[in-house]
């Protein structure tokens, strides 16, 4: 009875509604520091880039599109989420946070992991045409089933067809905590500090874009690594 009530469309959006409530109170009350802020700035203002994090940090980067509208970038980043119950949990929160979600496959996994791959074709159509409509798209290479901080050939293969860069984002807090899942997820907690690092974008050629893919982990790791280092815990 208790599986068939977590399944329950009402308690599932009821509990989405509740964690929004909480990351929205915890990353409001951190003292943020954007580190790369010349990346940040070009990525919003020009043509629609692609901003790749680690999985693991994901409920920390709604904290960079407050600060990016400080500055006066406007538009909706778009993410994509499954049509699986598990992609609309994550897309009612993220809706908090003025992220519009785009749906892939039906599949528990959503992400464009290859196009080779069941449901990954439609995946990448998916974030091809918001690309083209001029839309700045968010990616976690390495999500939503791993193996941690090892990027999946979709983020490449995009931004290969697309022409648009890929932006590295890490972020970290000085309060957190750690989740025992596949990708050590990082939960902030309220009046921390807080980093986020922007690395300078990279661009990703439409021949041979399997070169890109090492250089993508590399980049993420590094931005992800030098958060770490600029706000230990």
């Amino acid at each position: 009875m208790l599986k068939r009530l977590l399944r329950s469309a009402a308690v599932q959006a009821f509990t989405a509604r509740l964690v929004g409530l909480y990351l929205d109170f915890a990353l409001r009350t951190t003292r943020w520091t954007l580190v790369g802020e010349e990346h940040a700035v070009a990525a919003t203002a020009g043509h629609p880039h692609i901003a790749a994090f680690w999985h693991e940090r994901l409920p920390l980067l709604p904290a960079l599109w407050f600060i990016m509208r400080r500055k006066g970038a406007t538009g909706t980043p778009r993410v994509l989420v499954s049509k699986h119950r598990d992609g609309r949990f994550i897309g009612a929160v993220v809706r908090r946070f003025g992220v519009e979600v785009v749906h892939g496959s039906s599949s528990k996994d959503g992400s464009a992991r290859d196009v080779s791959e069941k449901g990954g074709a439609a995946s990448v159509r998916v974030l091809l045409g918001e690309l083209q409509a001029g839309q700045h798209i968010l990616i976690t290479p390495d999500g939503p089933r791993g193996p941690r901080r090892r990027a999946a050939p979709g983020v490449a293969q995009i931004a290969a067809l697309s022409g648009a860069p890929i932006l590295p984002v890490g972020a970290q807090t000085s309060r957190h905590r750690i989740l025992p899942t596949w990708d050590k997820m990082l939960v902030p907690l309220p009046f921390g500090r807080g980093v986020i690092v922007c690395g300078p974008p990279l661009l990703v050629p439409r021949d041979g874009w399997e070169a890109s893919v090492p250089l993508i982990t590399a980049a993420l790791t590094e931005a992800a690594d030098r958060a770490d280092d600029l706000c230990p815990s």
